[in-house]
Protein backbone atom coordinates (compact mmCIF):
# COMPACT_ATOMS: atom_id res chain seq x y z
CA UNK A 1 0.00 0.00 0.00
CA UNK A 2 1.29 3.30 -0.86
CA UNK A 3 2.59 5.47 1.97
CA UNK A 4 0.29 8.15 2.53
CA UNK A 5 2.05 11.57 2.54
CA UNK A 6 1.97 13.72 5.27
CA UNK A 7 0.16 16.70 5.00
CA UNK A 8 2.91 19.58 5.25
CA UNK A 9 1.68 22.54 7.50
CA UNK A 10 2.86 25.92 5.97
CA UNK A 11 4.50 27.72 8.56
CA UNK A 12 2.79 31.20 9.46
CA UNK A 13 4.91 34.38 8.77
CA UNK A 14 5.24 34.98 12.68
CA UNK A 15 6.55 31.44 13.03
CA UNK A 16 8.65 31.75 9.76
CA UNK A 17 10.48 35.21 11.51
CA UNK A 18 10.55 33.77 15.42
CA UNK A 19 12.58 30.20 14.11
CA UNK A 20 15.08 33.41 11.78
CA UNK A 21 15.25 35.69 14.91
CA UNK A 22 16.22 32.86 17.23
CA UNK A 23 19.25 31.73 15.08
CA UNK A 24 21.00 35.35 16.85
CA UNK A 25 20.92 33.25 20.04
CA UNK A 26 24.16 32.79 21.49
CA UNK A 27 25.10 35.95 20.05
CA UNK A 28 22.95 38.57 21.63
CA UNK A 29 21.16 38.85 25.09
CA UNK A 30 17.67 37.64 25.07
CA UNK A 31 16.39 40.94 26.34
CA UNK A 32 18.41 42.69 23.87
CA UNK A 33 17.60 41.10 20.25
CA UNK A 34 13.78 41.87 20.10
CA UNK A 35 15.08 45.09 19.65
CA UNK A 36 17.38 44.21 16.85
CA UNK A 37 14.51 41.56 15.07
CA UNK A 38 11.49 44.32 15.97
CA UNK A 39 13.93 47.28 14.64
CA UNK A 40 14.28 45.24 11.26
CA UNK A 41 10.94 44.69 10.64
CA UNK A 42 9.64 48.41 11.41
CA UNK A 43 12.80 49.06 8.43
CA UNK A 44 11.20 46.79 6.16
CA UNK A 45 8.10 47.82 6.69
CA UNK A 46 8.79 51.65 6.06
CA UNK A 47 10.52 50.49 3.36
CA UNK A 48 7.38 48.60 1.55
CA UNK A 49 5.33 51.57 2.09
CA UNK A 50 7.88 53.81 1.07
CA UNK A 51 8.18 51.98 -2.42
CA UNK A 52 4.77 52.13 -3.25
CA UNK A 53 4.15 55.84 -2.58
CA UNK A 54 6.80 56.56 -4.70
CA UNK A 55 5.74 53.92 -7.31
CA UNK A 56 2.18 56.04 -6.97
CA UNK A 57 4.06 59.10 -7.50
CA UNK A 58 5.68 58.15 -10.64
CA UNK A 59 2.52 57.04 -12.10
CA UNK A 60 0.87 60.14 -11.28
CA UNK A 61 3.74 61.82 -13.43
CA UNK A 62 5.41 63.51 -10.14
CA UNK A 63 8.67 62.42 -10.71
CA UNK A 64 10.22 65.81 -9.28
CA UNK A 65 8.73 65.30 -6.26
CA UNK A 66 10.40 61.85 -5.88
CA UNK A 67 13.08 63.26 -3.16
CA UNK A 68 10.51 65.47 -1.48
CA UNK A 69 9.84 64.51 2.40
CA UNK A 70 6.22 66.28 2.32
CA UNK A 71 5.14 64.74 -0.60
CA UNK A 72 5.42 60.85 1.76
CA UNK A 73 4.37 62.50 5.19
CA UNK A 74 1.35 64.21 4.01
CA UNK A 75 0.08 60.57 3.44
CA UNK A 76 1.48 59.30 6.53
CA UNK A 77 4.63 57.17 4.56
CA UNK A 78 8.13 58.04 6.17
CA UNK A 79 10.40 59.99 3.74
CA UNK A 80 13.46 57.59 3.43
CA UNK A 81 16.95 58.91 1.58
CA UNK A 82 18.39 55.92 -0.29
CA UNK A 83 21.04 54.70 2.66
CA UNK A 84 17.25 54.34 4.98
CA UNK A 85 15.88 52.01 1.75
CA UNK A 86 16.08 47.86 2.62
CA UNK A 87 16.83 47.48 -0.77
CA UNK A 88 20.28 48.64 -0.33
CA UNK A 89 20.71 46.91 3.14
CA UNK A 90 19.74 43.95 1.06
CA UNK A 91 22.36 44.41 -1.34
CA UNK A 92 24.74 44.94 0.82
CA UNK A 93 23.33 42.02 3.96
CA UNK A 94 26.45 39.96 3.32
CA UNK A 95 29.13 43.00 3.96
CA UNK A 96 31.37 43.05 7.01
CA UNK A 97 29.89 46.72 7.90
CA UNK A 98 25.94 45.72 7.70
CA UNK A 99 25.44 46.44 11.34
CA UNK A 100 27.22 49.70 10.81
CA UNK A 101 24.56 50.68 7.43
CA UNK A 102 21.46 49.28 9.30
CA UNK A 103 22.23 51.97 12.24
CA UNK A 104 22.84 54.28 9.72
CA UNK A 105 19.42 53.53 7.62
CA UNK A 106 17.41 53.96 11.27
CA UNK A 107 19.08 57.27 12.33
CA UNK A 108 18.75 58.66 8.81
CA UNK A 109 14.92 57.97 9.07
CA UNK A 110 14.46 59.55 12.31
CA UNK A 111 16.28 62.56 11.29
CA UNK A 112 13.65 63.15 8.37
CA UNK A 113 10.47 62.12 10.20
CA UNK A 114 9.67 64.15 13.32
CA UNK A 115 7.04 61.53 14.29
CA UNK A 116 9.71 59.11 15.14
CA UNK A 117 11.89 61.34 17.08
CA UNK A 118 13.35 58.82 19.87
CA UNK A 119 11.43 56.22 18.50
CA UNK A 120 14.42 53.94 16.64
CA UNK A 121 17.25 52.39 18.17
CA UNK A 122 20.71 54.51 18.32
CA UNK A 123 24.18 52.67 17.19
CA UNK A 124 22.62 49.62 18.50
CA UNK A 125 23.53 47.16 15.80
CA UNK A 126 27.45 47.86 15.53
CA UNK A 127 27.31 48.34 19.26
CA UNK A 128 25.98 44.51 19.81
CA UNK A 129 28.73 42.59 17.75
CA UNK A 130 26.60 40.73 15.77
CA UNK A 131 27.51 37.50 13.89
CA UNK A 132 27.37 38.47 10.12
CA UNK A 133 26.23 35.59 8.47
CA UNK A 134 23.35 35.26 11.22
CA UNK A 135 22.48 39.13 10.57
CA UNK A 136 22.38 38.32 6.43
CA UNK A 137 19.75 35.19 7.22
CA UNK A 138 17.57 37.02 9.40
CA UNK A 139 17.28 40.03 6.62
CA UNK A 140 17.11 37.49 4.00
CA UNK A 141 13.88 35.94 6.03
CA UNK A 142 12.49 39.50 6.70
CA UNK A 143 13.14 40.18 3.20
CA UNK A 144 10.73 37.45 1.87
CA UNK A 145 7.59 39.35 3.72
CA UNK A 146 5.48 41.26 1.96
CA UNK A 147 4.43 43.65 4.84
CA UNK A 148 1.25 45.32 2.45
CA UNK A 149 0.22 42.85 0.35
CA UNK A 150 -2.94 42.64 1.76
CA UNK A 151 -4.00 46.34 3.26
CA UNK A 152 -6.92 44.64 4.70
CA UNK A 153 -4.48 42.52 6.91
CA UNK A 154 -2.20 43.93 9.81
CA UNK A 155 0.73 41.91 8.86
CA UNK A 156 3.23 44.08 10.57
CA UNK A 157 1.48 44.64 13.50
CA UNK A 158 0.02 41.04 13.92
CA UNK A 159 3.91 39.88 13.69
CA UNK A 160 4.93 42.97 16.17
CA UNK A 161 2.20 41.71 18.73
CA UNK A 162 3.28 37.95 18.06
CA UNK A 163 7.24 39.05 18.89
CA UNK A 164 6.15 41.36 22.03
CA UNK A 165 4.51 38.44 23.42
CA UNK A 166 7.23 35.39 22.35
CA UNK A 167 9.73 38.22 23.61
CA UNK A 168 8.04 38.53 27.26
CA UNK A 169 7.86 34.42 27.45
CA UNK A 170 11.23 34.16 26.20
CA UNK A 171 12.91 36.57 28.91
CA UNK A 172 10.52 34.68 31.71
CA UNK A 173 10.13 35.93 35.47
CA UNK A 174 11.70 39.45 36.64
CA UNK A 175 11.89 40.58 32.92
CA UNK A 176 9.36 41.09 30.28
CA UNK A 177 7.48 44.13 31.83
CA UNK A 178 7.18 45.92 28.58
CA UNK A 179 4.14 43.72 27.86
CA UNK A 180 0.85 42.81 29.19
CA UNK A 181 -1.04 39.42 28.10
CA UNK A 182 -3.05 40.02 25.14
CA UNK A 183 -6.59 38.87 27.03
CA UNK A 184 -6.05 40.92 30.16
CA UNK A 185 -5.77 43.95 27.85
CA UNK A 186 -9.16 42.97 25.57
CA UNK A 187 -10.55 42.35 28.87
CA UNK A 188 -9.82 45.75 30.39
CA UNK A 189 -10.84 47.78 26.86
CA UNK A 190 -14.12 45.64 26.99
CA UNK A 191 -15.17 46.55 30.13
CA UNK A 192 -14.15 50.51 30.31
CA UNK A 193 -14.48 51.11 26.09
CA UNK A 194 -12.60 53.76 25.45
CA UNK A 195 -14.53 54.76 22.50
CA UNK A 196 -13.77 58.80 22.42
CA UNK A 197 -11.96 61.07 24.11
CA UNK A 198 -8.20 60.77 25.44
CA UNK A 199 -6.76 57.72 26.67
CA UNK A 200 -3.76 57.65 29.19
CA UNK A 201 -1.07 54.61 30.50
CA UNK A 202 1.30 56.30 33.32
CA UNK A 203 3.53 52.70 32.68
CA UNK A 204 2.40 52.40 28.90
CA UNK A 205 5.30 49.63 28.26
CA UNK A 206 5.49 48.63 24.81
CA UNK A 207 2.01 50.32 23.78
CA UNK A 208 -0.18 47.32 24.04
CA UNK A 209 -2.97 49.22 25.77
CA UNK A 210 -2.88 51.82 22.97
CA UNK A 211 -3.00 49.26 19.91
CA UNK A 212 -6.18 47.64 22.21
CA UNK A 213 -8.17 50.39 22.22
CA UNK A 214 -7.79 51.78 18.97
CA UNK A 215 -8.96 47.77 18.16
CA UNK A 216 -11.65 48.35 20.22
CA UNK A 217 -12.61 51.35 18.32
CA UNK A 218 -12.42 49.58 14.86
CA UNK A 219 -14.87 46.67 16.00
CA UNK A 220 -17.10 49.38 17.04
CA UNK A 221 -17.13 50.98 13.66
CA UNK A 222 -15.72 53.88 15.22
CA UNK A 223 -13.66 56.74 14.48
CA UNK A 224 -9.69 56.49 15.30
CA UNK A 225 -9.32 59.92 14.90
CA UNK A 226 -11.85 60.63 18.48
CA UNK A 227 -9.28 59.34 20.70
CA UNK A 228 -6.18 60.73 21.84
CA UNK A 229 -3.47 59.02 23.48
CA UNK A 230 -1.01 59.79 26.30
CA UNK A 231 1.57 57.74 27.91
CA UNK A 232 4.91 57.27 29.72
CA UNK A 233 7.51 54.30 30.29
CA UNK A 234 10.60 54.55 32.40
CA UNK A 235 12.91 52.54 30.54
CA UNK A 236 14.29 54.24 27.44
CA UNK A 237 14.50 50.89 25.29
CA UNK A 238 11.10 50.06 25.81
CA UNK A 239 9.56 53.70 25.70
CA UNK A 240 11.58 53.52 21.64
CA UNK A 241 9.33 50.14 21.89
CA UNK A 242 6.52 51.58 22.40
CA UNK A 243 6.83 54.57 19.72
CA UNK A 244 7.81 52.11 17.38
CA UNK A 245 4.68 49.98 17.90
CA UNK A 246 2.31 52.95 17.15
CA UNK A 247 4.55 53.95 14.78
CA UNK A 248 3.84 51.07 12.77
CA UNK A 249 0.35 51.05 12.94
CA UNK A 250 -0.26 54.71 11.92
CA UNK A 251 -1.52 55.79 15.47
CA UNK A 252 -0.41 58.95 16.76
CA UNK A 253 0.71 59.53 20.39
CA UNK A 254 2.14 61.86 22.77
CA UNK A 255 4.58 59.38 25.00
CA UNK A 256 6.35 62.45 26.47
CA UNK A 257 9.61 64.03 25.76
CA UNK A 258 11.56 61.54 26.63
CA UNK A 259 11.44 57.89 28.89
CA UNK A 260 10.90 59.38 32.46
CA UNK A 261 9.72 58.32 35.32
CA UNK A 262 6.17 59.17 36.41
CA UNK A 263 6.58 60.07 39.81
CA UNK A 264 9.66 61.75 39.58
CA UNK A 265 9.04 63.36 36.06
CA UNK A 266 5.59 63.65 35.37
CA UNK A 267 5.50 64.10 31.58
CA UNK A 268 2.12 64.71 31.40
CA UNK A 269 1.10 67.48 34.08
CA UNK A 270 -1.97 68.64 33.78
CA UNK A 271 -4.12 65.85 31.76
CA UNK A 272 -7.24 64.95 32.38
CA UNK A 273 -7.58 61.72 30.50
CA UNK A 274 -11.33 59.89 29.97
CA UNK A 275 -10.17 56.70 29.96
CA UNK A 276 -7.11 55.27 31.82
CA UNK A 277 -5.60 51.79 31.30
CA UNK A 278 -2.69 50.40 32.99
CA UNK A 279 -0.66 47.66 34.26
CA UNK A 280 1.94 49.07 36.70
CA UNK A 281 4.97 47.89 38.34
CA UNK A 282 3.64 45.41 41.07
CA UNK A 283 4.59 46.16 44.55
CA UNK A 284 7.47 48.78 43.35
CA UNK A 285 9.51 49.86 46.78
CA UNK A 286 11.31 52.92 47.49
CA UNK A 287 9.53 54.43 44.45
CA UNK A 288 10.50 57.58 46.24
CA UNK A 289 13.11 59.12 49.18
CA UNK A 290 11.69 59.29 52.56
CA UNK A 291 10.90 63.20 52.06
CA UNK A 292 10.32 62.94 48.71
CA UNK A 293 6.85 64.08 46.52
CA UNK A 294 5.07 64.83 50.08
CA UNK A 295 3.72 67.82 48.51
CA UNK A 296 2.52 66.26 45.34
CA UNK A 297 -0.59 67.84 43.91
CA UNK A 298 -1.44 64.38 43.16
CA UNK A 299 -1.70 62.79 46.65
CA UNK A 300 -4.22 65.82 47.01
CA UNK A 301 -6.91 65.24 49.56
CA UNK A 302 -5.15 61.80 50.54
CA UNK A 303 -2.49 60.61 52.97
CA UNK A 304 1.01 60.92 51.16
CA UNK A 305 1.46 57.11 49.78
CA UNK A 306 3.69 55.19 51.53
CA UNK A 307 7.26 55.13 49.96
CA UNK A 308 7.37 51.47 51.05
CA UNK A 309 4.83 50.24 48.47
CA UNK A 310 4.49 52.43 45.23
CA UNK A 311 0.98 50.71 44.39
CA UNK A 312 -1.60 53.35 45.74
CA UNK A 313 1.10 56.22 44.35
CA UNK A 314 0.11 55.13 40.81
CA UNK A 315 -3.67 55.07 41.74
CA UNK A 316 -3.85 58.66 43.11
CA UNK A 317 -1.58 59.47 40.13
CA UNK A 318 -4.42 57.80 37.79
CA UNK A 319 -7.50 59.53 40.45
CA UNK A 320 -5.63 63.11 39.71
CA UNK A 321 -5.64 62.42 36.05
CA UNK A 322 -9.24 61.41 35.36
CA UNK A 323 -11.75 63.66 33.79
CA UNK A 324 -14.94 63.81 35.55
CA UNK A 325 -16.67 61.28 33.70
CA UNK A 326 -13.50 59.51 33.38
CA UNK A 327 -13.08 55.72 34.05
CA UNK A 328 -9.34 53.97 34.85
CA UNK A 329 -9.12 50.50 34.57
CA UNK A 330 -6.01 49.14 36.04
CA UNK A 331 -4.30 45.98 37.46
CA UNK A 332 -2.52 45.79 40.79
CA UNK A 333 -1.20 42.81 43.17
CA UNK A 334 -3.85 41.83 45.54
CA UNK A 335 -1.87 43.21 48.53
CA UNK A 336 -3.73 46.58 47.76
CA UNK A 337 -7.01 45.49 48.23
CA UNK A 338 -6.01 45.16 52.55
CA UNK A 339 -3.11 47.00 53.27
CA UNK A 340 -2.73 48.87 56.34
CA UNK A 341 -1.61 52.44 57.26
CA UNK A 342 -1.44 54.71 54.84
CA UNK A 343 -2.49 52.72 52.45
CA UNK A 344 -5.47 52.15 54.25
CA UNK A 345 -6.76 55.74 55.04
CA UNK A 346 -6.23 56.12 51.13
CA UNK A 347 -8.53 53.37 50.32
CA UNK A 348 -11.01 54.38 52.71
CA UNK A 349 -10.97 57.97 51.33
CA UNK A 350 -11.54 56.24 47.45
CA UNK A 351 -14.54 54.40 48.59
CA UNK A 352 -15.83 57.31 50.59
CA UNK A 353 -15.68 59.14 47.11
CA UNK A 354 -17.32 56.94 45.45
CA UNK A 355 -14.52 56.41 43.11
CA UNK A 356 -14.29 52.53 43.26
CA UNK A 357 -16.67 50.82 41.39
CA UNK A 358 -15.64 46.95 40.35
CA UNK A 359 -13.36 44.89 42.28
CA UNK A 360 -12.06 41.65 40.30
CA UNK A 361 -9.98 38.73 40.92
CA UNK A 362 -8.17 37.38 38.27
CA UNK A 363 -6.64 33.68 37.86
CA UNK A 364 -3.37 32.75 38.83
CA UNK A 365 -0.45 32.68 35.79
CA UNK A 366 -1.87 35.17 33.73
CA UNK A 367 0.80 36.73 34.05
CA UNK A 368 4.12 35.80 32.20
CA UNK A 369 6.44 37.58 34.27
CA UNK A 370 5.30 36.52 37.99
CA UNK A 371 2.26 34.21 39.31
CA UNK A 372 1.37 36.39 42.14
CA UNK A 373 -2.65 37.15 43.18
CA UNK A 374 -3.48 40.26 41.18
CA UNK A 375 -6.95 42.13 40.78
CA UNK A 376 -8.47 44.40 38.31
CA UNK A 377 -9.71 47.56 39.72
CA UNK A 378 -12.43 49.80 37.72
CA UNK A 379 -11.93 53.29 39.17
CA UNK A 380 -14.88 55.47 37.80
CA UNK A 381 -15.54 59.47 38.48
CA UNK A 382 -18.47 59.62 37.47
CA UNK A 383 -20.96 56.66 38.73
CA UNK A 384 -24.37 58.53 38.97
CA UNK A 385 -27.25 57.96 36.81
CA UNK A 386 -26.81 59.33 33.37
CA UNK A 387 -27.16 58.36 29.77
CA UNK A 388 -24.19 56.68 28.41
CA UNK A 389 -23.63 56.58 24.49
CA UNK A 390 -21.06 53.66 23.03
CA UNK A 391 -21.05 53.33 19.19
CA UNK A 392 -24.45 52.99 18.16
CA UNK A 393 -25.59 51.52 21.50
CA UNK A 394 -27.36 53.95 24.56
CA UNK A 395 -26.90 52.60 27.81
CA UNK A 396 -29.09 53.84 30.93
CA UNK A 397 -27.02 53.56 33.86
CA UNK A 398 -28.10 54.00 37.18
CA UNK A 399 -26.72 55.53 40.20
CA UNK A 400 -24.04 53.26 41.74
CA UNK A 401 -22.35 55.60 43.90
CA UNK A 402 -22.81 53.71 47.17
CA UNK A 403 -21.99 50.18 45.74
CA UNK A 404 -19.19 48.40 44.06
CA UNK A 405 -19.38 45.26 41.89
CA UNK A 406 -16.96 42.34 43.29
CA UNK A 407 -16.29 39.64 40.71
CA UNK A 408 -14.00 36.38 41.28
CA UNK A 409 -12.63 35.20 38.16
CA UNK A 410 -10.47 32.29 39.53
CA UNK A 411 -12.41 29.63 37.64
CA UNK A 412 -12.65 31.52 34.54
CA UNK A 413 -9.73 30.94 31.58
CA UNK A 414 -7.57 28.50 29.22
CA UNK A 415 -4.79 26.96 29.25
CA UNK A 416 -2.05 29.14 27.01
CA UNK A 417 1.37 28.02 26.18
CA UNK A 418 1.41 25.27 28.50
CA UNK A 419 2.29 26.81 31.97
CA UNK A 420 0.07 30.07 31.46
CA UNK A 421 -3.63 30.87 31.20
CA UNK A 422 -5.70 33.27 29.34
CA UNK A 423 -9.36 34.75 28.94
CA UNK A 424 -11.38 32.95 26.45
CA UNK A 425 -13.56 35.26 24.33
CA UNK A 426 -16.32 34.06 25.85
CA UNK A 427 -14.77 34.38 29.46
CA UNK A 428 -14.43 38.30 28.29
CA UNK A 429 -17.98 37.98 26.89
CA UNK A 430 -19.27 36.89 30.10
CA UNK A 431 -17.88 39.12 32.63
CA UNK A 432 -18.34 42.66 30.40
CA UNK A 433 -21.66 41.74 30.04
CA UNK A 434 -22.50 41.28 33.49
CA UNK A 435 -20.55 44.60 34.72
CA UNK A 436 -22.28 46.61 32.04
CA UNK A 437 -25.88 45.25 33.02
CA UNK A 438 -24.75 45.78 36.84
CA UNK A 439 -24.07 49.35 35.68
CA UNK A 440 -27.95 49.53 34.25
CA UNK A 441 -30.21 47.55 36.61
CA UNK A 442 -29.44 45.15 39.61
CA UNK A 443 -28.20 41.92 39.22
CA UNK A 444 -28.30 38.49 41.37
CA UNK A 445 -25.54 37.98 42.79
CA UNK A 446 -23.87 34.88 41.88
CA UNK A 447 -21.75 32.54 44.45
CA UNK A 448 -18.25 32.17 43.07
CA UNK A 449 -18.47 34.26 41.19
CA UNK A 450 -20.06 38.17 41.73
CA UNK A 451 -21.50 40.52 44.26
CA UNK A 452 -22.98 43.45 44.04
CA UNK A 453 -21.73 45.15 47.90
CA UNK A 454 -23.61 48.59 49.36
CA UNK A 455 -21.09 51.14 50.95
CA UNK A 456 -22.30 50.28 54.39
CA UNK A 457 -21.60 46.41 53.73
CA UNK A 458 -17.82 47.46 52.94
CA UNK A 459 -17.97 49.71 55.40
CA UNK A 460 -18.94 47.03 58.48
CA UNK A 461 -15.67 45.10 56.60
CA UNK A 462 -13.47 47.97 57.72
CA UNK A 463 -13.00 49.37 53.67
CA UNK A 464 -11.59 45.88 52.88
CA UNK A 465 -11.82 45.12 48.93
CA UNK A 466 -10.89 41.63 49.02
CA UNK A 467 -13.63 40.14 46.82
CA UNK A 468 -13.50 36.71 48.72
CA UNK A 469 -15.22 39.06 52.15
CA UNK A 470 -18.30 39.47 50.10
CA UNK A 471 -18.96 36.61 46.87
CA UNK A 472 -20.56 33.73 48.77
CA UNK A 473 -18.37 30.64 48.74
CA UNK A 474 -19.91 27.38 47.77
CA UNK A 475 -18.76 24.71 50.29
CA UNK A 476 -19.34 22.02 47.68
CA UNK A 477 -18.21 19.02 50.33
CA UNK A 478 -21.59 19.63 52.20
CA UNK A 479 -23.81 18.63 49.28
CA UNK A 480 -21.82 15.30 49.00
CA UNK A 481 -23.79 12.24 49.63
CA UNK A 482 -20.93 9.97 50.91
CA UNK A 483 -22.82 6.49 50.58
CA UNK A 484 -22.85 7.29 47.13
CA UNK A 485 -19.46 8.47 46.86
CA UNK A 486 -18.41 5.71 48.31
CA UNK A 487 -20.19 3.48 46.11
CA UNK A 488 -18.40 4.76 43.38
CA UNK A 489 -14.84 4.04 44.47
CA UNK A 490 -15.87 0.41 45.78
CA UNK A 491 -16.90 -0.59 42.09
CA UNK A 492 -13.93 1.87 40.77
CA UNK A 493 -11.47 -0.13 43.01
CA UNK A 494 -13.06 -3.24 42.26
CA UNK A 495 -12.43 -2.88 38.81
CA UNK A 496 -8.68 -2.22 39.17
CA UNK A 497 -7.96 -4.87 41.08
CA UNK A 498 -9.57 -7.27 38.91
CA UNK A 499 -7.52 -6.17 36.26
CA UNK A 500 -4.69 -5.95 38.64
CA UNK A 501 -5.02 -10.01 39.35
CA UNK A 502 -5.88 -11.02 35.46
CA UNK A 503 -2.44 -9.24 34.28
CA UNK A 504 -0.90 -11.07 37.11
CA UNK A 505 -2.08 -14.66 36.31
CA UNK A 506 -1.57 -13.98 32.69
CA UNK A 507 2.07 -13.17 33.73
CA UNK A 508 2.16 -16.01 35.37
CA UNK A 509 1.01 -18.12 32.62
CA UNK A 510 3.73 -17.17 29.93
CA UNK A 511 6.55 -17.75 32.16
CA UNK A 512 5.37 -21.03 32.72
CA UNK A 513 4.75 -22.06 28.92
CA UNK A 514 8.34 -20.80 28.57
CA UNK A 515 9.57 -23.48 31.11
CA UNK A 516 10.58 -20.82 33.53
CA UNK A 517 7.58 -21.18 35.93
CA UNK A 518 7.59 -18.80 38.84
CA UNK A 519 6.86 -20.28 42.44
CA UNK A 520 4.98 -17.55 44.55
Amino acid sequence: MAKQKKEVKEKSIEVTLWEAANKLRGSVEPAEYKHVVLGLIFLKFASDKFEEHRAKLIAEGKDKYLELADFYNMSNVFFLEETSRWSLLIKKSKQNDIALLIDTALHTIEKNNKALKGALPDNYFSRLGLDVTKLASLLDTINDIDTIKDPKQDVVGKVYEYFLSKFALAEGKGKGEFYTPKSIVNLIAEMIEPYKGIIYDPACGSGGMFVQSIKFIEAHHGNKKEISIYGQEYTNTTYKLAKMNLAIRGISGNLGEKAADTFADDQHKDLKADYIMANPPFNQKDWRAENELKDDPRWRGYDVPPKSNANYGWILNMVSKLSDNGIAGFILANGALSGGGEEYKIRRKLIENKLVEAILVLPRNLFYTTDISVTLWIVNKNKKAQNKKVGVETRNNRDREKEILFMDLRQMGEPFEKKYTQFSETDIQKVTSTYHQWQTKNIENVPEFCYSATFDEVAKKDFSLVPSKYIEFVNRDENIDFDKKMQILQNEFAGLLKAEANSKNDLLTVFKELGYEITL
